[in-house]
Parts: structure tokens; C-alpha cells; sequence
């Protein structure tokens, strides 16, 4: 049976992988992130076009009166 203190005892696993293959699965995760913010900004910019739709007649409403 296991305990709480097999777990934190426990050997920690290391991983050696070479400089090439690290820059290269950094480089995958930035561009992965790039990726992300520009399908963020493509919403975003949707978002504030709905926006601006929608306050377009009221500020001509405005204008009128």
C-alpha cells in the first residue's frame, strides 16, 4: 500500500533531450502562441466591428436631434 510520503519522496524523473530538439519544441510552442493571440485579435476585431454597428444608428440618432 502506498503512503503520502512515497509520492513526495518519491525519485524525480529527468529527461535529457539535446539543444536542438529543446529549441525546437520552444520554437513549436511560440508559434503555437502566435497562432493563439492572432485568432484572439481576428475575434476581437469582429467584436468591435459588431460593436461599432450596433452604436452607429444610435449616435446618427443623436445627430438628428
Amino acid at each position: 500500500m502506498f503512503s503520502l510520503f512515497d509520492y513526495a519522496f518519491a525519485p524525480t524523473r529527468i529527461v535529457v533531450v539535446s539543444e536542438e530538439r529543446l529549441q525546437t519544441a520552444e520554437r513549436e510552442a511560440k508559434m503555437q502562441r502566435l497562432k493563439e493571440v492572432d485568432e484572439r485579435l481576428t475575434s476581437l476585431r469582429e467584436y468591435r466591428q459588431t460593436l461599432a454597428k450596433e452604436l452607429a444608428p444610435a449616435e446618427e440618432v443623436q445627430k438628428d436631434a
